[in-house]
């Protein structure tokens, strides 16, 4: 990776400055990670002046996927984006192979290198079938999309690197050429745990930004405090919406994984509030956004293995013990959101430069509105 990307370590996490949305205590590393076997890898594909992209990896638990599957569900808030392996998830309720995030025309590449990858694995010799689950933001402004940089050995890189405890947040793997409110955006990720007395159980999300909107960071009016949200031109005379700074148009991925032990109709529930989380940040999620959340449950009483065929006890949580868990999607997606804007860097590729959205002014504006917490 070029060093335009490599002082992202210096730049803060939303929480080190003062923005802690909600009430919940995080995890040890406010991360998806914090869910005990969930492990995240990365593999950035930064070649050239024109080649800006990568691919993460999400993998639920530390064991053989295919023969140990996870409930899992899938919630479309706008649709206009391509979520390979969606229709099996939908019908089984169930996750089979890891989830990698990349950009929109490497979707394909990406999961014919996952089912290559898995099909070699010892155990999977007499495999017929696999459903690969991946999802895209379209990152061709600072990347040359069209020639679907990834390959093969990037997507076993982040595979193999895929590790528990902190992630790597902003410009690197699938985030490492998007935008999000018209700043560079990235991958953030974040989470929750839940008191004693509402179950402890945690809530993690991992967040691939690339999606438009009028940026709000804890209630605070950052995007138009800053000059730059969307319809600027049509609403302010003079406003300058165009590239490469048009805050309008793109998506986002959100991954969930918890290890309350949900099936696929309470995950579908708990997909569907991270929205929640998303709108707090001011998108509006335009008719040109891709947005998806997949959601998963790491909870071994609620993993299935392929041939069963006997009636089995399943414990899962009651619905009444939902709303928990919906508030801690909730506060995680919003944090995660924040943190790939604050870690990111500003990055020049193939159609130009996208800038890192400015922190001094950005905390400016939040102290004035009173939204940093001391």
């Amino acid at each position: 990776m070029s060093s335009e990307a490599s002082s992202q370590s210096d730049r803060p996490r939303a929480r080190d400055v003062g923005i802690a949305p909600g009430i919940f205590a995080t995890g040890t590393d406010n991360a998806i990670t914090d869910l005990a076997g969930v492990r995240v890898g990365h593999a950035t594909v930064w070649e050239g002046d024109s080649v800006r992209t990568g691919v993460t990896v999400i993998l639920p638990h530390e064991g053989d996927l295919y023969h140990e599957r996870v409930p899992a569900a899938i919630y479309t808030v706008n649709g206009f984006g391509k979520l390979i392996g969606v229709t099996q998830v939908r019908e089984l309720g169930e996750l089979e192979t890891p989830i990698a995030l990349t950009c929109t025309l490497c979707v394909w590449r990406v999961a014919d290198a996952i089912t290559g990858y898995l099909l070699a694995r010892p155990g999977m010799e007499e495999v017929r079938s696999l459903n690969p689950v991946v999802g895209e933001t379209n990152d061709g402004f600072l990347n040359n999309i069209r020639a679907r940089p990834v390959r093969r050995e990037h997507v076993r890189a982040a595979l193999e690197s895929a590790r528990t405890g902190p992630v790597a947040e902003g410009a690197v793997g699938a985030g490492t050429g998007t935008r999000a409110f018209g700043w560079k955006g990235g991958i953030g990720t974040s989470s929750r745990v839940l008191p004693e007395s509402l179950g402890a159980w945690t809530v993690g999300v991992l967040i691939q930004s690339n999606f438009g909107g009028i940026l709000e960071i804890a209630g605070a009016p950052v995007g138009r405090e800053l000059g730059r949200y969307i319809f600027q031109r049509h609403v302010e005379p003079g406003g300058a919406e165009a590239d490469p700074t048009d805050p309008g148009d793109g998506s986002i991925m959100i991954v969930v994984a918890t290890d309350a032990p949900l099936g696929s109709r309470n995950l579908a529930r708990l997909a569907s509030r991270a929205v929640h989380g998303l709108a707090r940040t001011g998108t509006p999620s335009t008719n040109g956004s891709g947005d998806y959340v997949i959601a998963f449950s790491t909870a071994e009483s609620v993993r299935r293995r392929p041939g069963e065929r006997e009636p089995r006890r399943v414990e899962e949580l009651p619905n009444d013990a939902m709303s928990p868990l919906f508030q801690a999607v909730v506060e995680a997606t919003e944090e995660a959101i924040y943190n790939s804007l604050f870690k990111a860097v500003t990055v020049t590729g193939h159609r130009g430069t996208v800038e890192a959205l400015p922190l001094q002014q950005t905390l400016e504006i939040l102290e004035r509105h009173g939204a940093i917490r001391r």
